[in-house]
């Protein structure tokens, strides 16, 4: 059901409002920032480096998501795309690693048998402050990998532990996942690209 046309404007009013909103914080965001990422991951392909991908809620699914375009949509047919893993994706191992050790171990767990140096990790998290994305970081920095952030809200705890983080200029956990997204599509982009320079 429609409603009346004073809900049907009321709806639209919305929809604009959150688009403008959205649109105000594309138009601030750092993308010298997201520069530097997609150089580290030029340089991660080229020497064949792991790639890991993680978050919580709504940026586990951005994770899954990133790792599947990075793995298998940047590349053309018959090319490469990036070795590249979301440890959000392993229910067993989070479940198994949440329960014995602690939930805030759900991604070191599974990294100190997966990552070695010079390998990447890119965190996503609209706070900064989860405590499995903080010590995933942390983690990361100490094997030598280099650790990048996607965040919001000022970066919280996570920002000074990433070699890079780029963060979204905006308090709304709507607008900063959607931004996060879209750092997706757009390194998605450039690779596709990048990798298939002979090809439209």
């Amino acid at each position: 059901m429609s409603g009346t046309g004073e809900q049907a404007d009321t709806r639209t009013a919305f929809a604009r409002g959150y688009i403008e909103r959205l649109k105000g914080v594309l138009d601030r965001m750092p993308w010298n920032e997201l520069s530097s990422v997609i150089e580290a991951l030029e340089k991660a392909h080229s020497e064949d480096r792991q790639v890991f991908i993680a978050g919580n809620g709504g940026s586990a699914a951005t994770a899954s998501h990133m790792a599947c375009d990075l793995m298998l949509t940047t590349p053309k047919t018959g090319g490469k795309g990036f070795r590249v893993i979301a440890l959000t994706d392993n229910v067993a191992a989070i479940t198994a690693a949440g329960n014995d050790e602690s939930y805030a171990d759900v991604f070191v767990a599974q990294m100190r048998t997966l990552a070695n140096e010079g390998d990447v990790i890119i965190l996503i998290s609209g706070s900064g402050n989860s405590k499995n994305i903080v010590r995933a970081a942390e983690f990361a920095k100490a094997r030598g990998m280099k650790v990048f952030g996607f965040l919001g809200m000022g970066g919280g705890a996570l920002a000074p532990v990433c070699d890079r983080a780029v963060i979204v200029p905006s308090s709304d956990y709507g607008p900063i996942e959607d931004a996060h997204m879209i750092f997706d599509h757009l390194i998605t982009a450039y690779f596709h690209k990048w990798l298939n320079p002979n090809k439209a």
